[in-house]
């Protein structure tokens, strides 16, 4: 392999890693809005039940899986299809 294969490499990876990042950060961010959420009325009303933490953070996450799912399958598929348009020339 040339250095220039290499770069190609690791230039894959930094997207694939970049990717990565910006499909999880929604779902990410809303768990953590909602897990804020509850740990404040759960301190306001002092609930200490495990089970109102972990519940609404589950189906917070679920309905923004579903609502972000046809975002998050087209970012997948552009890179797929970027990284298949592109690997032909890569190792010559």
């Amino acid at each position: 392999m040339n250095p220039d294969q290499y770069q190609q490499a690791v230039d894959l990876g930094r997207e694939m890693i970049l990717l990565a990042l910006v499909i999880s950060l929604p779902l990410l961010v809303v768990g953590l809005a909602v897990g804020l959420i509850v740990s404040i009325l759960q301190a306001a009303t002092q609930v200490q039940e495990q089970t109102l933490a972990f519940v609404p953070k589950i189906v917070a996450t679920a309905i923004a899986l579903f609502v972000l799912l046809p975002w998050l399958v087209t970012r997948m598929s552009e890179y797929t299809i970027g990284l298949f348009t592109r690997m032909p020339g890569m190792f010559r």
